[in-house]
């Protein structure tokens, strides 16, 4: 009997790789095209200038990355976003400004006409910081309590559907409570908004803002102190635990419910504190202050990778860099710097889903 030749089999095109790839090379050659005009063709920025973008991306992304560890430490348990975050942070930032108008107000020296503010500035930051992120802690738990717990066996749309409503909720209440009305942030005379170190570049003064780097300072010690705890207390343990099976910690005494809720006042908190450096960096809050920020500090938690800690960082600072950079190199209008850091979380779920660092997913959820 004659052997027949076996048909040779072709392997399928993957063509969703290729429309990826050419995208990806595309959009590369036209970044380094535009770096290129603008470095050597056009030259409409010096060295100052761009010294300028960098320290203001750099104090913008430490805030992000602030905010984004509770958008992780929350997904990294309860596998939800809390879309409500952003207005956790904008309720810190209020707590922050009535304790530094009460404080300002307080004269402690009727002859001098002093206030208990500049008296004792370094006192009425740490004050304005333990209320702000007291407040938001509060708020946080209660958030859980209300509007996710009891979610918690339900559908992975439902939680979801329940933290834009607590958004708006908030947003709202807070429109009620305050009025809509801008409030001027006030700080003490040793963190003074646009004073600073001055650098000369290019026989140009480059203003080094002492709250810019007050801002950038604490984020880093705040980021550091957050994974010390996670990565190597008792608490962080539970955190772990849970986050990698619920079932099975609570089948080895851990209380679940409680670390849910003390994950969510650490999140809380975090967010408390960056609604403070908010306040004193950029001066101006509102109702609706919390809700750009928490979106974007949600792309910097998904381009650094949704669950991961340092990823959450990485994730911070590289979106601050960018929007602050990115009008200058791509040529377009500074005030379209939102379009630029929400098209990255786009360009990111497309090429790469599981963000810089990738996500920190269990077995059961992948």
């Amino acid at each position: 009997m004659e052997k027949t030749a076996s048909p040779k089999v072709r392997m399928p095109i993957n063509t969703y790789k290729i429309v990826q790839v050419t995208i990806a090379v595309l959009f590369i050659g036209y970044l380094i095209w535009r770096i290129y005009a603008l470095a050597v063709i056009e030259q409409v920025y010096g060295a100052d200038s761009w010294l300028r973008f960098a320290v203001s991306g750099l104090i913008l992304g430490s805030v992000y990355a602030v905010i984004a560890i509770g958008y992780t430490l929350v997904y990294g348990i309860l596998f939800m976003i809390n879309f409500a975050h952003g207005e956790i942070m904008m309720l810190g930032a209020y707590a922050g400004y009535f304790t530094l108008e009460a404080l300002g107000s307080w004269i402690v020296d009727p002859a001098a006409g002093q206030a208990f503010l500049n008296a004792n500035p370094v006192l009425s930051i740490v004050l304005a910081f333990a209320v702000g992120m007291t407040t938001s802690t509060i708020a946080g738990v209660f958030l859980e309590k209300i509007a996710y717990r009891p979610l918690r066996g339900a559908p992975r749309l439902v939680p979801l559907i329940s933290a834009i409503g607590a958004s708006i909720f908030l947003q709202n209440a807070a429109q009620l409570i305050f009025s809509p009305r801008r409030r001027d942030y006030l700080n003490p005379d040793i963190l003074t908004r646009n004073t600073g170190w001055t650098v000369v570049v290019n026989s140009k003064d480059v203003v080094i803002t002492y709250t810019g780097v007050f801002t950038f300072v604490l984020s880093i010690i705040l980021l550091i102190v957050l994974y010390t705890i996670v990565q190597r207390t008792r608490m962080g343990r539970a955190m772990r635990a849970v986050a990698e099976d619920k079932k099975t910690a609570a089948l080895m005494g851990i209380d679940v419910d409680g670390v849910i809720s003390r994950t969510f006042a650490i999140s809380g908190a975090m967010g408390g504190a960056a609604g403070v450096m908010w306040g004193i960096h950029n001066g101006i809050i509102y109702h609706y202050v919390g809700f750009i920020p928490g979106l974007k500090a949600f792309t910097a938690a998904v381009l650094g990778g949704i669950g991961n800690l340092p990823g959450a960082m990485l994730g911070g600072m590289v979106l601050g860099i960018v929007e602050a950079t990115g009008p200058a190199i791509l040529g377009i209008p500074f005030q379209l710097k939102d379009v630029i850091a929400f098209s990255i979380l786009v360009l990111v779920l497309i090429f790469r889903p599981s963000g810089i660092l990738g996500e920190v997913l269990t077995e059961e959820k992948v």
